[in-house]
């Protein structure tokens, strides 16, 4: 345990600066924060930067009408800022995101802002590495107000403290509902305004390689919103980062050490407000502090569910273990995980998405940092910390506005107000005995015990490649997949494998510098195939892009996943079977053309013994290959072409085997886009069985295939 009279907060150890701001206020849940930002930028002169990890054209900052003379979408909104303000600039680097991403996000982004204005200034942010993404969310506004939090200026996002079930502003650009949506962002001036505006300048600098506008020399005027009164004024700000290490850039993970500092330096409780709870590293200092007989007790606010299906079966799983864990070390009864219900909501909890701490009554912070291993080390991050100095007395006004803010945050939660929290608190000795005074059967804070189910704790493989926490390390997953003396360099490699690499390695450059990487992803792909259905030579036009697609190795699970999208499940099946079949002849005649021994010395072990089973089963091989996520699809057509098997019983193989996972995974896609676009009973049913469907094949062809290896065998 740290000792109470040393800051916990230190430049160069678990912040980057320590900066003095006039002012600083909490903006809980978007709507606040969105006129905020809104009524800040309306009155920028000099620069505004918005650093992003989402950001969408169509939002309407304030849904039921600014009436600050702008128009109402953001991007219309930042266009005419600009034509307003002409010694303004806007600078907006957002995440070059995840194909994974494509269809929630908007299409053609960089086109969206600033099209006729060349001092509206959008990038599409890459510099990171395998699996990584830029996280932070930070607007800064003349260098005198800046915000960072959770939120971004984005779909989805804007709400109010009251979370009505049925809010009738709470809609995307669409006009569809969406769910009650909880998050926080704070508001600093002054000197720690500046010093995010150095934050955003070396952000910018290191994406775009140049250099923006300096900060403002002529002092601005009060920008402050108008009627919006700081939580605390007069305060040193701490600004913590996380940066992953990246070509010759040192990482930077002042996050997760200042995380692990408030840990040890908790003395009645810690605080959290957080997304996602994955992080093994701070699981462990938790439960450390658990076993303490003196320690402190530990609250963490966290959403029932996360957001959809995937994330629950693979970050829920994870949150599901570390609650395990930290129960079994909760010798003392000192550790509850909780989540917001909300009456007449389906699901009955609100979607936390903020990322805040509370340290007793000494520290609150707030900012992008998930309690994840990505948030400690893979994704950039930006959190702001406040500290009460040691020397102040109990109840001075910065441990007060600590209070006060953690109150506020409970207050909504619990639906009542934050003198009854507080009162609470000092009656019965602590934080988790107080919310557990408090709960009520209707707007409250509910116990959670997120379930950890048996099949799906055994699937989901170890945190670190679903919650990795660092980047992905090539040479160590080569290493699975090619032998040492298919890895060492040799002068005597042959030269037709020699060329075929160069080929590939030079489509690999062609895509990552030209604009093919434009076409070559989920949602432009959508709209490519899209503009080819009114042709008259729509099905050569889509069949052949599979023999090509193949050849620059795009998965052909995305290909299916696109044309199923596009044509439906029964014109989509038949284009891309025929297509996939195409693709997959013209891979295995270059694996005939480059031979055996090339291709073994290439790829290695693991896939000698695919050639091995494909030229020992044939038909039946191939089809199970086809169907199970066995090795890359253009990879098995070049071992396979290298192989034994006849060309014959390729093509059937790969006819019967792909046949139905086609049509099952077009099937399951245009269910799936029903199903979000108009959700109902069919919908989901028709989707669901789709998936089952897919799960009773793959169970059947695999049996069928265990039974044939062990007939092989005896």
């Amino acid at each position: 345990m740290q000792e109470s009279g040393t800051p916990i907060l230190q430049a160069g150890r678990n912040c980057w600066k320590i900066a003095h701001a006039n002012r600083f206020a909490l903006l809980v849940d978007a709507d606040a924060y969105f006129r905020a930002v809104r009524s800040a930028i309306a009155q920028a002169r000099h620069s505004v930067f918005i650093l992003a990890w989402d950001i969408d054209s169509r939002t309407k900052l304030v849904p039921g009408g600014a009436n600050d003379g702008f128009p109402e979408p953001l991007g219309e909104f930042l266009e005419a800022v600009l034509a307003a303000r002409p010694d303004l600039r806007i600078y907006i680097l957002n995440w070059d995101f995840a194909v994974l991403y494509a269809l929630e996000r908007e299409r053609k982004p960089v086109q969206k802002f600033g099209a006729s204005h060349d001092r509206l200034q959008f990038h599409m942010d890459d510099r990171h590495p395998s699996s990584a993404s830029h996280h932070q969310k930070v607007v800064v506004v003349d260098d005198a107000l800046a915000f960072v939090g959770g939120l971004d200026l984005t779909r989805c996002r804007w709400d109010t403290p009251a979370h009505a079930c049925d809010a009738p502003l709470r809609r995307d650009a669409e006009g569809k509902p969406y769910a009650p949506f909880h998050d926080v962002q704070a508001l600093v001036d002054g000197d720690a305004a500046g010093a995010l505006g150095e934050l955003c300048r070396l952000r910018w600098t290191r994406a775009t390689g140049h250099q923006p506008v300096g900060p403002c020399e002529t002092k601005a005027a009060d920008a402050w919103p108008a009627g919006l009164a700081p939580d605390i004024s007069d305060v040193d700000v701490a600004i913590a980062r996380t940066e992953p290490v990246y070509e010759d850039e040192e990482g930077v993970f002042e996050v997760r050490q200042l995380h692990l500092d408030l840990i040890a330096a908790a003395r009645r409780y810690l605080f959290f407000e957080n997304q996602y709870f994955t992080s093994s590293l701070i699981a462990n200092a938790l439960a450390e502090r658990l076993r303490e007989k003196d320690g402190p007790d530990v609250l963490v606010i966290s959403p029932h569910t996360q957001s959809g299906w995937l994330e629950d079966a693979t970050m829920g799983v994870l949150r599901a273990r570390i609650h395990r864990s930290l129960k079994q070390a909760d010798a003392y009864g000192r550790y509850g995980m909780v989540c917001p219900h909300l009456p007449g909501l389906a699901e009955g909890c609100l979607n936390v998405h903020s990322k805040v701490f509370a340290v007793d009554d000494r520290i609150f912070g707030v900012g992008s940092a998930n309690l994840s291993a990505r948030s400690m080390s893979l994704d950039t991050e930006c959190h702001l910390a406040i500290e009460a100095p040691p020397e102040e007395e109990e109840g001075g006004r910065i441990r007060s506005a600590i209070v006060a803010m953690r109150n506020r945050l409970l207050a909504e939660h619990l639906d009542c107000e934050a003198a009854v929290i507080n009162r609470q608190v000092a009656e019965r000795g602590g934080l988790l005995q107080a919310v557990n005074a408090l709960r009520t059967d209707q707007r409250s804070l509910r116990p959670l015990d997120p379930p950890l189910n048996d099949d799906l704790d055994a699937l989901i493989p170890d945190s670190r490649l679903v919650d990795p926490e660092e980047p992905i390390d090539v040479d160590s997953v080569l290493s699975e997949l090619l032998t040492q003396d298919a890895r060492r360099r040799t002068p005597g490699r042959l030269a037709a494998l020699g060329v075929f690499v160069a080929v590939l390695a030079l489509l690999a450059i062609i895509w990552r510098v030209t604009p093919l990487r434009d076409v070559i992803n989920l949602a432009s792909m959508i709209n490519l195939v899209r503009g080819l259905d009114a042709l008259p030579y729509t099905p050569v036009a889509v069949i052949a892009g599979y023999a090509v697609a193949g050849l620059l190795m795009i998965p052909v699970t995305l290909l299916i996943a696109v044309t199923g999208i596009v044509f439906g499940p029964v014109l989509g099946g038949v284009y891309a079977l025929t297509g996939a079949v195409l693709s997959a002849a013209v891979s295995y005649g270059i694996g005939m053309w480059l031979g055996r021994d090339a291709v073994r010395r290439m790829v290695g072990a693991r896939i000698n013994r695919l050639s091995k089973r494909i030229s020992q089963q044939g038909i039946v091989a191939m089809m199970v290959i086809r169907f199970l996520p066995i090795a890359p699809f253009t990879l098995v057509n070049i071992v396979a072409g290298a192989s034994h098997i006849r060309f014959r019983d390729f093509l059937i193989g790969t006819l019967l085997g792909m046949m139905p996972g086609i049509f099952v995974t077009v099937t399951f896609v245009h269910r799936l886009v029903e199903a979000i676009r108009h959700p109902s009973a069919a919908t989901i049913t028709g989707l669901l069985a789709a998936v089952a469907l897919l799960i009773t094949v793959a169970v059947g062809l695999q049996r069928l295939f265990e039974r044939k290896e062990g007939g092989a065998a005896q």
